[in-house]
């Protein structure tokens, strides 16, 4: 029985959008599995690690049969990936799934669709609002590269998201830095008008990085129960969310600092770049010493090598030593694309805080390090 008919990237374009979830590795057989439903010309794709599930929809089915059933992801990707440009085939028979293209042919093990754990939305929605792709992926980029991975403090493995009126904040931390992002909707919010704080798991902040476009094209969002849901072109991703209190990341922002430089984001990216090679693996520390009109950054290793950069700059605040990790100053400037940033330092033992000049919406904020 024939499903599908379609060509070789008209196909793989769905399937790499609900691909990248599923794991390696799996507590269940299933999971390693898309499910395929096809209903007259409509076939939708499903993936899911039980944490997220994304769905997806095109207009390439083949006959008025529905039918379900559930074939593995990176099986069907890579023989895909594999095939030249041209006509590609999928059919059912004897419970196989046959991939066919030109002289190539290829029959993959399906498995039950009622094995399927399907995600169902959960609870009254409390909130939804629009906004486009670009924006949300913008207010993101600026601040996932703080998240922690793997923090026993489960609550830091995601982002936080902060609806309050009109204004929408991101911020995730890793308890050595933090970073804080806003933006402002056209449109208030549909629901009680409550503030709402939810922290969205890392994977899922990953993922809609990877799939949200850098246009203007529309992205519905919603919150119900314990999950948030995601409405974008023809794909649809639910999350779970992670359950416990973020830390008060108001109190954690220095205000104040009355030591302030700005300074070319290019040039003090490629000075600590240079800087690093000259780090050791454990310990990535750099020495900032600000001076009038200068600062100089140095590095050593355990093989009492040393680097120093020095950068002229406008300055006439106090002489200030402060060491960083490299790798917190670098991963921030990789993440802003402005041309000059604003850093605000107290003394050696305060935090640093980074943000663009004349905004408030970017903050991020740097733990110091003793050099």
């Amino acid at each position: 029985m024939q499903l599908v008919n379609a060509t070789r990237d008209e196909l793989l374009k769905p399937l790499q959008v609900v691909s990248g979830i599923v794991e390696r590795r799996h507590t269940l057989a299933i999971l390693a599995n898309l499910l395929f439903r096809k209903s007259a010309n409509t076939v939708s794709f499903v993936s899911t690690d039980i944490e997220i599930q994304i769905t997806t929809k095109a207009t390439f089915g083949v006959g008025d049969d529905e039918v379900t059933t559930t074939v593995g992801a990176r099986k069907i990707l890579d023989i895909l990936r594999a095939l030249p440009e041209g006509p590609v085939s999928l059919s059912l028979k004897d419970n196989r799934m046959v991939v066919q293209s030109g002289k190539s042919r290829f029959s993959l093990q399906t498995l039950s669709a009622t094995e399927f754990p399907v995600m169902q939305t959960s609870g009254e929605q409390t909130a939804s609002w629009k906004m486009s792709q670009k924006a949300f992926k913008q207010l993101i980029s600026q601040v996932y590269f703080a998240m922690a991975q793997q923090d026993i403090r489960y609550y830091l493995n995601g982002m936080l998201l902060v609806l309050e009126g009109k204004d929408l904040i991101a911020v995730a931390t890793d308890g050595h830095r933090l970073a804080f992002s806003q933006t402002t909707l056209e449109h208030a919010p549909k629901g009680g008008g409550q503030k709402q704080e939810i922290i969205i798991p890392r994977k899922t902040i990953l993922e809609c990085q990877h799939l949200l476009g850098d246009g203007d094209e529309p992205l519905e969002l919603s919150l119900s129960g314990n999950q948030i849901k995601l409405n974008f072109g023809e794909v649809e991703l639910i999350s779970k969310l992670v359950e416990g209190k973020f830390p008060d990341y108001q109190r954690v922002i220095p205000k104040g600092h009355k030591n302030t430089l700005i300074v070319s984001r290019e040039l003090l990216q490629a000075s600590l770049q240079r800087a690093a090679i000259l780090t050791t693996e454990k310990f990535k520390g750099v020495r900032f010493s600000l001076s009038n009109n200068k600062i100089t950054i140095q590095s050593t290793n355990a093989e009492q090598e040393e680097a120093q950069e020095e950068l002229e700059i406008e300055y006439n605040g106090e002489a200030v030593e402060i060491g960083f990790n490299v790798t917190y100053l670098l991963d921030v400037l990789a993440n802003i694309k402005n041309s000059d940033i604003q850093i605000s330092l107290g003394d050696a033992n305060s935090s640093a805080v980074i943000t663009l000049p004349k905004a408030e919406s970017f903050k991020y904020v740097v733990m110091p390090m003793r050099i």
